[in-house]
């Protein structure tokens, strides 16, 4: 049995996104949600926040999240926290890339914000099965 999610660091830098999404982890999801706005912020912020899974934009100004990905991979007290990247390039090959990056799963915008808790929950009990095998 997996152990049960509750720490998301979510890295996003349009703030309307930001405040819908920090809402529905928090409010309806009951995850102890942390939000940084880069990718440079996530980098200086992950190792203090400790989060279980890290929830990311791809497309962010500076430093993108796959960019951002590649460093965390190279962070000892991070380099195992699964990364799901949230974006509106959704077609098949790109998300084949994201995967390929090392990714965890992709959810695509626009999201559901009523399913978005069930959606990473369930690609965090995905995660750790495939692990553990």
């Amino acid at each position: 049995m997996p152990e049960k999610l509750t720490r998301i660091l979510f890295v996003e830098d349009d703030e309307s996104i930001a405040q819908v999404v920090m809402m529905t982890l928090e409010d309806l999801g009951g995850f102890n949600a942390k939000h940084c706005d880069s990718g440079s912020k996530a980098l200086e912020t992950v190792i203090e926040f400790a989060p279980q899974l890290i929830l990311m934009d791809v497309m962010m100004p500076k430093m993108s999240g796959p960019e951002t990905l590649e460093h965390l991979r190279k962070m000892p007290g991070a380099k195992d926290i699964p990364v799901v990247f949230m974006t509106a390039k959704a077609q098949i090959h790109e998300q084949e890339a994201y995967m390929k990056l090392g990714a965890a799963g992709i959810i695509v915008k626009p999201f559901d914000p009523m399913t978005l808790s069930a959606e990473i929950t369930s690609l965090w009990d995905r995660f750790n099965t495939d692990i553990d095998r």
